[in-house]
């Protein structure tokens, strides 16, 4: 059977949807998962063993085109985790025979399945919602999967190579103080600084901070702030997945709930990540796919002294490493 799994938005989103393809896969090997991604997500996609084939949606072209490119995969059955129009109209005109998504907003007119979950009631987590969705097309679906989810033969190549360029001889922790993706709760630049110097205290660890390739303000402030620190800066240049294989020897990946933790915690990295103090936004809902035995969680609080007293906690944690 050839089964599209339809996630067109952000990283951490996509991420998110990677179990379902792989619990496809594991229900039967013969199946042909076929994903349509955001640009942003297809080296990662391609570096999945339990995707066939990734069509690409640059949410520029015509829905016509980005239908054609779905007619011509054949595809037998389709299981869209987030839908908007613009996808589910090019899967009707693809003909594609069934078509399940969520039940949400008017581009659900254009699917033979319409599932209700109420995702706003954050009754699970957005991966286990995604998963609930491959239940539909098989009823007796284990929807177990082995974690980390995503491995990668020359991870620790890769890692290696990045201790040997920068003088690394211990084991390491990693800040990513930027803030994008939908997360919308982090410290500050400066209290990250803050916590970094807290991660120096402790002598058995190097500490890293990692930057993505458009965040060059950022990395020069922190730079400056830190100078004469032993610290490792870093900007990832060289794609997203060689930032996972790199991720994947870190001890520890401190940065709020964006796409990079969800990308750590993919890969099997301890994460500590901050989120935003409601439901919506909360680790209830955005957990990540990783063991959740190495996942802690801080909800940041809105109060000013609740919020100063969990970021004590939080230094406290780090120096106890």
């Amino acid at each position: 059977m050839n089964i599209l799994v339809v996630r067109t938005d952000k990283l951490g989103d996509f991420i998110t949807a990677l179990p379902t393809c792989k619990v496809l896969k594991q229900y039967d090997p013969k199946n042909r998962v076929v994903v349509c991604v955001a640009p942003l997500n297809e080296p990662l996609a391609r570096a999945c063993d339990f995707i066939d084939e990734v069509i690409v949606d640059d949410g520029r072209s015509s829905v016509f085109d980005l239908s054609q490119k779905l007619h011509a995969a054949k595809i037998d059955v389709s299981i869209t985790l987030f839908s908007n129009t613009r996808v589910a109209l090019a899967q009707f005109l693809a003909r594609i025979p069934r078509r399940i998504a969520p039940a949400t907003k008017i581009a659900q007119i254009f699917y033979t399945k319409r599932v209700k979950q109420r995702r706003s009631e954050v009754k699970m987590a957005e991966f286990e919602y995604n998963l609930e969705l491959a239940r539909v097309l098989f009823p007796n679906i284990d929807l177990q999967f082995e974690k980390p989810l995503l491995q990668f033969d020359d991870a620790d190549e890769v890692y290696k190579k990045f201790c040997k360029i920068n003088g690394i001889l211990k084991e390491t922790i990693a800040f990513h103080p930027g803030f994008g993706g939908s997360s919308d709760a982090n410290w500050s630049v400066d209290e990250y600084i803050e916590l970094v110097k807290s991660a120096l205290e402790v002598k058995s660890i190097q500490v890293v901070m990692t930057f993505g390739p458009d965040e060059q303000k950022l990395y020069q402030y922190c730079k400056e702030r830190l100078d004469g620190e032993d610290v490792v800066f870093y900007i990832s240049t060289e794609g997203l997945v060689n930032f996972a294989k790199l991720t994947s020897g870190f001890k520890l990946f401190v940065s709020t709930s964006t796409g990079t933790y969800h990308l750590a915690a993919l890969v099997g990295t301890p994460t500590v990540t901050f989120f935003a103090d409601t439901l919506f936004a909360s680790s209830k809902r955005w957990k990540s796919v990783s063991d959740e035995s190495i996942q802690k969680h801080y909800m940041i609080p809105h109060d000013e002294v609740k919020r100063a007293e969990m970021f004590e906690d939080v230094k406290r944690a780090i120096k106890a490493l």
